[in-house]
């Protein structure tokens, strides 16, 4: 309704200005050499007006006659761009679905439409992954990684491929170039952690860690690389404060301590660390200052004050009271264990020694011996530091199992547990 309120007044308009120029009268004269011309002043005006819209029109045509190449060109550079995205589509999907030749098929075709852009290189580089030809899927990731926008994207696909290979230099390579094009990438941060674990360099490891990772095994590895022992008592600090429980960094820091000087600072953290995680390895320097056996039940006693009925706190006190000739002591303490339910071997071998301390090579005490050998027998073995990968026993903790290579492996158990301790 409004359009046609618009188009009656402009006509009004018109009309009215042809009106006005009718009534307005006058002549418009022309004169070139002896050639005269004289036209009415409307006429002129309507020539006028004629001559402006057939300048327009011809300009226009000019210009759309100029331009139909480049729209053609357009139109044709439209439609081909349609066409590669729906043969894109269709190799995502056979790649979704996990037909790698239909897929690598399809972008065939779409790069004879597409060119080589950057999602067309990178769903090639996966078909063919997926195909099983690395070599061609390397030279795809490389042409992406030669793309500005698409650099980090290129070089995602070669490190995963150097890492998949073990090829740990080129990944670390890749790591630092994938770094300077992406900083501080969450991803790249999961890679370059996993990395680190990898080639054994503990410090960048902690240093990448995400914080639920086991941070207490990863410093005290990474104190044993550090040359400077400051920096080594920090990290072993480090440790003991992630997971008090895990006795290798309770020792580790607790011995350096003993060395610089702080004994009764070293003795606190043997302490908090049976407190969290009773140990047997802990009782040894807990008890190295003292030679007398009857003070040493007393410093035992010491030690396992809070959890005394944790099975290593009463293996502890039975061991230490036998070895001082307090034989009713040590009894009590196995014998509780015992219907406690959580003997294992080493309680049955202790009871065999206190029948042998009590009863001597009596008949008696050969039948009493032979009983707890037999139970021994039977018993679950002592924990120990097992890799929960292959199970391979160690005499002492360490990051990487020595065997099958395994890392954040080795736990202290009777059987196969999982990662890195802290």
């Amino acid at each position: 309704m409004r359009n046609a309120l618009g188009i009656l007044l402009a006509l009004a308009l018109v009309v009215g200005a042809a009106l006005g120029l009718a009534q307005l009268g006058g002549t418009v004269e022309i004169k070139v050499g002896e050639t005269w011309i004289g036209i009415s002043f409307p006429i002129a005006v309507l020539l006028l007006v004629v001559a402006f819209l057939l300048g327009h029109a011809l300009l226009a045509a000019w210009a759309a006659l100029r331009r139909w190449p480049a729209n053609r060109r357009a139109r044709q550079e439209a439609r081909r761009r349609t066409q590669g995205e729906a043969i894109l589509t269709r190799a995502l999907v056979a790649l979704a679905a996990g037909h790698a030749e239909g897929a690598r098929l399809e972008m065939r075709r779409a790069r004879d439409l597409l060119g080589e852009t950057p999602n067309l290189l990178l769903l090639s580089a996966e078909a063919e992954r997926l195909a099983g030809r690395e070599d061609n899927a390397a030279q795809e990731f490389h042409a992406l990684a030669k793309l500005p926008a698409a650099r980090f994207l290129g070089l995602r696909g070669l490190l995963r491929q150097a890492m998949q290979r073990q090829d740990w230099d080129a990944a670390l390579a890749l790591a630092r170039e994938a770094e300077a094009a992406q900083p501080g990438a969450a991803w790249l941060r999961e890679e370059r952690a996993q990395l680190a674990v990898r080639t054994g360099n503990w410090r960048e490891a902690l240093a990448l860690a995400a914080p639920e990772a086991p941070r207490a095994g990863l410093a005290l590895a990474a104190a044993a690389q550090e040359a400077d022992p400051a920096k080594a008592l920090e990290l072993e600090r480090q440790a003991f404060e992630a997971d008090p429980g895990f006795a290798p960094a309770t020792l580790a820091y607790a011995g350096r301590l003993r060395e610089n000087g702080s004994p009764r600072r070293a003795r606190a953290v043997l302490e908090q660390g049976w407190q969290a995680g009773p140990h047997p390895d802990l009782a040894a320097p807990w008890l190295a200052d003292e030679p007398d056996p009857l003070h040493q039940v007393k410093l035992a006693e010491e030690l396992v004050r809070r959890n005394q009925t944790h099975p290593e706190s009463r293996l502890l006190l039975a061991r230490v009271a036998l070895h001082a000739g307090l034989t009713g002591r040590a009894r009590t303490e196995l014998e509780a264990l015992v219907q406690e339910g959580a003997p294992d071997r080493r309680a049955w071998l202790l009871l065999a020694e206190l029948e042998e301390a009590e009863q001597g090579e009596t008949i008696a005490g050969r039948a009493a011996q032979g009983r707890w050998l037999r139970e021994a027998a039977r018993a679950a073995p002592e924990p120990a530091w097992r890799c929960g990968h292959c199970g391979t026993s160690h005499a002492a903790w360490a990051p990487v199992c020595d065997h099958c290579g395994a890392t954040g492996e080795i736990t202290w158990s009777s059987l196969s547990t999982a990662p890195l301790p802290g």
